[in-house]
């Protein structure tokens, strides 16, 4: 049955997420290049006999019973039982000389069906990202100079989609195919110069578009949303400003040469900015805006694109999330709506679920996907994550499911483990 249009504004599908739901906010890696979610503080004290965190993590000092305070009350009122995460480790980490970490992760995975985004090798074990980089974090405590740099590399199933495919032919990292599926490509390569409130990037960085984002580390899913995929950028080239206005806002403005260039104009020259801040304790609200020409080797491909993102903490353990994206060049207009529902039921395990529309417009009439995903984030060390899912995906236009089927539901899991 065809879902109407309207479901992001109905709180029926609001309820119906609660039932599934995770936190974005620990990521697997804390060099992950994303923003992280905000929450607020919680109600627990910060002594040991309070369960710090309100992780319910077993620790020894806590014991994680019920005397332990309510943190621990709440978790053994679940049903769950209490997990130890144990400790990272790394097999580099920073350098006490040079301020430099270096770190990865390996991610591989297996989908049942080709999603046409990054997952696009259905039926075998794959290993679809080998990660590598080197960082030293800018971090002049908003007072001083600094510098900093950014460097990453990645192989494997994602490294094609990952390139730098709005270049010229055979241009900085595009074509670094080998063979079947498999490829590499260098998402970023930045240096970063800051002075007091202000620091700038001078390089090929991630952008800032959208609320998903390439590296495996910062999401919830497996599978990425039509959205993301079709409708935003992954990278740019150029000069970005970060200015911190005060501790709730931050203020971005740059020159990009278009998308997905890596020190390569092909025609792009764009405008990227915006600005992020938190309303409130629990409600952070980040507005992007992408203005020019996109590049790709089309002349006067014009144009403008905004994603708007509200992460709004419900609870200590629920996270909402709502984005809509507008995009409208000469070659290509879109509309997106997002929404995610995240709950964490212990350190362990949580549960997610995200809720799509997306839609093409075309001279010959609109194009209206829709998708609904559900999700576990099963953690059994803190070095690792596995994460099953199971995805609906509806086209009655054939632009992206077979036309003969109009829906599908398909199932993937993969596994990512940092060092």
């Amino acid at each position: 049955m065809r879902l109407n249009r309207c479901f992001f504004a109905c709180p029926m599908v609001i309820a119906m997420l609660a039932m599934v739901a995770s936190a974005q906010t620990y990521s697997l890696s804390d060099n992950a290049p994303i923003k992280p979610v905000v929450f607020a503080e919680s109600n627990c004290d910060a002594g040991c006999d309070a369960a710090p965190d309100c992780g319910c993590d077993a620790t020894p000092d806590c014991g994680c019973d019920s005397a332990a305070g309510d943190c621990c009350d709440r978790c053994l009122d679940l049903g769950l039982r209490c997990c130890d995460l144990g400790e990272p480790f790394t097999l580099f980490g920073t350098s006490c000389c040079t301020g430099v970490d270096v770190g990865g992760w390996v991610q591989a995975g297996y989908t049942d069906y080709n999603t046409g985004m990054f997952n696009n090798h259905p039926g075998s074990l794959d290993v679809n990202q080998v990660w590598l980089y080197a960082e030293k974090t800018l971090d002049n405590c908003g007072c001083g100079w600094d510098w900093g740099f950014r460097f990453d590399y990645v192989y494997g199933t994602d490294g094609p989609d990952t390139q730098a495919f709005g270049n010229n032919a055979n241009r900085w990292d595009e074509g670094w195919d080998n063979g079947g599926f498999y490829g590499s490509a260098i998402p970023q390569l930045y240096l970063e110069v800051g002075y007091n409130n202000l620091s700038v990037k001078l390089g090929h960085f991630f952008t800032l578009v959208g609320y998903e984002v390439v590296p495996a580390t910062g999401n919830f899913f497996y599978s990425h949303a039509f959205t993301m995929y079709n409708s935003e950028p992954f990278t740019h080239t150029g000069a970005l400003a970060t200015y911190t206005l005060c501790n709730d806002v931050e203020i971005y403005a740059g020159w990009t040469a278009g998308w997905d260039t890596g020190f390569d104009r092909n025609k792009g020259d764009s405008f990227l900015g915006g600005f992020s801040t938190q309303l409130t304790d629990d409600i952070g609200f980040t507005y992007i805006v992408t203005a020019g020409q996109r590049g790709n080797g089309v002349v006067n491909d014009n144009g403008y694109s905004h994603s708007m993102v509200v992460d709004v903490v419900l609870t200590d353990r629920m996270n909402y999330v709502f984005q809509h994206d507008l995009l409208s060049y000469n070659t290509l207009e879109t509309t997106g709506v997002n929404q995610y529902l995240f709950y964490e039921l212990s350190d362990c395990f949580a549960l997610g679920g995200r809720f799509e529309w997306w839609q093409v417009k075309e001279t010959s009439g609109d194009r209206d996907l829709y998708e609904f995903t559900v999700g576990v984030n099963y953690r059994p060390h803190a070095n690792m994550v596995i994460r099953p899912e199971l995805r609906w995906d509806e086209d009655n236009t054939g632009f992206i499911v077979p036309a003969a089927h109009n829906d599908r539901v398909g199932f993937g899991i993969d596994a990512i483990v940092t060092f």
